[in-house]
């Protein structure tokens, strides 16, 4: 089997969208998505320098943006899985056929710009944990009055919450680990976000969702989600829950993946799991970052994937996807 992967924030990097402006009809896509988002797209991801493209209300949409304009030019009716990472999910979403590419951006839009109203809220972040045993890691975390917001498996948790709380755990981490304070706005995936849910909800209420027509995995709790409402519920809600994409690697092992494919910017989750699975039945990866990578995850699909039955009322691809 075969898994496409969308990547979430803190992957981007200054002009990665650049070679992709060059393949017929990506501008005027993503000027259409800019007008969805309320940000220019085109701008973000060839011009802009890091500072302007970690800005949360950008960052989100050009990453949902750039997973699914890639895809777009991949067979996508032979992926078997897709599954995203925090964010990412939203692209993963509109790749299995729960939503349109449109209700994708817009989501990712308005999900950015909420997000970051929370975190001007009051001063909050996020630490890197690298190291240590994974339930006193958690345990510790718990015990200085922060969340485990991202279990990202390979020995990576991260934490989060007040940045006075912050600072007390980095002083006192736990036994053989690391912790590096992260340069994010704020604390994601905490009930710091409860404001950025509750508008994300209401906006959601007007999407029309289809049932996947292919395996989407959940970074709830690793599981597949069959259920095109219940998927946006956990959309919705994501924002808020921890990312438990430690679960979402176990899930790619335990149903037998053995290739995946990185949607650009590519890089962060292919090393998350690199260092997860591997060993004996390690799968097969490709990270998909110019179109000069595609010929290598066409290969990729047609050696490792599998036609689907898709149906009638789920669409395998977001308009304007595989060919």
């Amino acid at each position: 089997m075969l898994a496409v992967l969308s990547p979430g924030q803190g992957s981007q990097k200054p002009g990665f969208l650049a070679p992709w402006l060059q393949l017929p009809g990506a501008a005027d896509r993503l000027r259409w998505w800019s007008a969805l988002a309320g940000v220019d797209l085109i701008h973000l991801g060839t011009e802009a320098g890091a500072e302007e493209i970690k800005d949360t209300a950008r960052t989100q949409p050009l990453l949902v943006a750039a997973a699914m304009l890639a895809a777009g030019h991949l067979p996508m009716a032979n992926v078997g899985l897709v599954a995203g990472h925090s964010v990412g999910e939203l692209g993963a979403a509109a790749l299995a056929g729960v939503l349109p590419a449109e209700a994708a951006i817009a989501l990712a839009g308005v999900r950015g710009r909420e997000m970051a109203a929370a975190c001007a809220l009051e001063p909050t972040g996020m630490s890197a944990v690298l190291g240590g045993d994974p339930d006193e890691v958690v345990a510790t975390i718990e015990k200085h009055g922060l969340y485990p917001a991202n279990r990202n498996g390979a020995g990576q948790v991260v934490a989060a919450g007040s940045l006075t709380a912050l600072a007390e755990f980095a002083a006192a981490p736990p036994a053989k680990a690391r912790v590096i304070a992260l340069a994010v706005a704020g604390a994601f995936h905490t009930p710091y976000m409860a404001p950025a849910e509750t508008a994300l909800g209401a906006l959601a209420g007007g999407v029309t969702v289809h049932d996947p027509a292919r395996t989407l995995l959940s970074n709830l709790d690793g599981t597949a989600v069959g259920d095109g409402a219940e998927m946006l519920r956990r959309l919705v809600s994501q924002v808020t829950a921890p990312v438990r994409w430690d679960l979402c690697m176990a899930a790619l092992r335990e149903r037998g993946v053995t290739a995946i494919i990185e949607l650009p910017p590519a890089g962060t989750l292919a090393g998350l799991v690199k260092r997860e699975l591997k060993g004996e039945g390690a799968p097969e990866i490709v990270t998909l970052n110019t179109p000069d990578d595609l010929p290598a995850a066409r290969d990729l699909i047609a050696r490792h994937g599998a036609p689907l039955t898709v149906s009638a009322t789920a669409p395998a691809a977001p308009e304007g996807g595989a060919r």
